[in-house]
């Protein structure tokens, strides 16, 4: 289990965190705009995330575990008609069995995913949406974390701000392998990320983002639900967003899909 000792930490630390930002929260004050703006992908302002998956479950075996934690980097170009966003992975995943049926993990970056959509809605407009293409770079450190295909796509992005207490959209991403290894299996994989915020006041929200997979290639998919809460608070010039959001899977197809994980996250906008 010493694998998964950094997600856990990571998990833990938003946890311990939530109550800090309780405490600031109700010095500095934040307004429902500040909340939507903090949640939203198309925000024109540039963003660092820190972002983990703990999954404490997988079907086929329950005592396997896997942990992904995501670096990612948004910055607007344009006045903001243009998003720029790029995410590294860092993963622990199962690789096997040892010789006395105990699992096995690799550890090691994942493939950098990049992508660059275009705003094509008004600034003004209650429901932004931005289109663009999307790349794929193996630079996984073990076979087990990356795919070793270069891949190509799009990235579709729906944010609503009509209502100030709810905010809903999706980010739906397609990509498929076009290089790269020719021992290692194509690339067809189509992920829908529907979200959906509601706010409590002060900060404060209810959040579902959960990601459904879809892998052509194999036929096998993952559809979880998430509900989790969040909180935003400001310091300085900086918005920080902390969330944890418990996430079941629905519906699933396929071999060592999770069953149960945990996502949390602490995003600074600038």
């Amino acid at each position: 289990m010493k694998n998964f000792k950094y997600g856990v930490l990571a998990i833990a630390l938003l946890v311990l965190l939530a109550p800090v930002a309780l405490v600031a929260q109700e010095k500095t004050g934040i307004s429902s705009e500040e909340v939507a703006k903090a949640n939203n992908p198309l925000a024109n302002t540039k963003a660092f995330n820190i972002q983990n998956y703990y999954v404490g479950s997988i079907y086929d075996d329950s005592d396997l575990k896997a942990n992904t934690m995501l670096l990612r980097y948004s910055m607007p170009l344009a006045k903001g008609k243009i998003l720029l966003r790029a995410t590294m992975p860092f993963s622990t995943l199962p690789s096997g069995y040892e010789a006395t049926g105990t699992p096995k993990y690799s550890s090691g970056t994942g493939d950098f995913n990049f992508f660059a959509t275009y705003t094509l809605s008004k600034p003004e407009s209650k429901t932004l949406i931005g289109v663009g293409p999307q790349v794929v770079m193996p630079t996984a450190t073990s076979t087990h974390t990356g795919a070793g295909k270069w891949q190509a796509g799009a990235a579709l992005v729906i944010f609503n701000t009509a209502s100030p207490v709810v905010q809903w959209g999706a980010l739906i991403t397609y990509q498929t392998s076009f290089a790269g290894d020719k021992d290692r299996s194509d690339v067809n994989l189509l992920i829908a990320q529907p979200f959906g915020i509601f706010q409590l006041g002060k900060g404060a929200y209810l959040r579902s983002t959960a990601l459904w997979n879809f892998n052509i290639e194999t036929e096998s998919y993952n559809v979880p639900l998430g509900i989790g809460a969040g909180h935003v608070l400001k310091a300085g010039g900086t918005v920080m967003n902390i969330y944890l959001e418990p996430q079941f899977t629905m519906l699933h197809e396929g071999y060592g899909q999770p069953a149960f994980q945990v996502f949390g996250g602490l995003n600074f906008q600038f």
